[in-house]
């Protein structure tokens, strides 16, 4: 039977609104709420910052007769000592730079020590003379050194950096620092790193690993093999982000098969993080 047009209007509309009758209504959020902003997935923060291979080579020295001259993927300097020179011809020989200053701790022979205000000056670091513990709560008296630590590594031509002792609050500072101020201060880092185009690392921190793997690049941990722990990494290799670990205690051939079976970055250095190395990767 051929159709009127007035008929196949009539069609149209009811199905229309039969459509319109399943659709779940939005609610609007309510008069004092917020809506979260969602953390960056996985693939935007590799894409973010890029740089460092999952399983790379690599060199940290920060004591000793400087050795530049190693074919690695990544070399980790300290930021203060090491020349703008040298960190440009590391960069030109397609070498990934880390440069390591310390987050979470004071130390009276850097040149910026005189601009920590007291009130953020805590307990001494146990084995480590000249080094005291922050009050990484006090984000606002801290901000003017740590970006002015952030903006040294820019101007260096840093690739990234790696802020050490950012788990204070599992240590006797003298603060009663919680796990929350931590990942507050760890996450603040992050932001003012990558707002200034360096990545950035987690050092150490390993019970917030799971909250913390959104903002950061890669992780260095120290002695994971010889305190049984390094399973706590694995969130980053998930994430397909390196993991860098140095031991001191164990020899290479009591963790480097392991290392390289979890694929970790593992390096056997001495303590004072000399030249020496012993890379698990090579």
């Amino acid at each position: 039977m051929k159709k009127t047009a007035a008929y196949i209007l009539l069609i149209l509309i009811v199905n229309t609104s039969c459509m319109l009758a399943q659709v779940e209504p939005v609610s609007a959020p309510t008069a004092g709420s917020t809506i979260p902003a969602p953390l960056p997935s996985e693939t935007e923060a590799a894409e973010s910052h890029p740089g460092i291979p999952l399983n790379a080579t690599w060199q940290i020295q920060y004591t000793g007769e400087m050795d530049y001259s190693l074919d690695v993927d990544v070399y980790n300097l300290d930021l203060y000592d090491t020349d703008p020179v040298v960190i440009s011809d590391l960069r030109a020989r397609g070498i990934f730079v880390m440069c390591y200053f310390s987050g979470g701790s004071y130390e009276d022979w850097r040149v910026d020590a005189d601009q920590f205000p007291p009130e953020v000056l805590g307990n001494a670091m146990e084995g480590w003379a000249g080094e005291i513990w922050l009050d990484i709560r006090q984000i606002d008296m801290l901000s003017p050194i740590m970006e002015a630590r952030l903006d040294l590594a820019v101007e260096k031509e840093c690739d990234g950096v790696d802020p050490d002792n950012l788990n204070g609050y599992e240590n006797d500072t003298g603060f009663p620092l919680t796990a929350a101020d931590q990942a507050a201060f760890n996450i603040y880092l992050s932001e003012e790193a990558h707002e200034r185009g360096l990545s950035i690392g987690l050092k150490n921190d390993l019970n917030q690993i799971p909250e913390l793997v959104p903002y950061f690049d890669w992780i260095i941990n120290e002695q994971c093999f010889f305190y049984d722990e390094c399973h706590l990494l694995l969130p980053f290799i998930e994430a397909g982000k390196p993991v860098f670990v140095i031991e001191y205690e164990l020899a290479p051939e009591e963790f480097c098969a392991q290392a390289r079976e979890m694929n970790f970055n593992a390096l056997h250095k001495n303590l004072e993080l000399d030249a020496y190395r012993t890379s698990c990767n090579e």
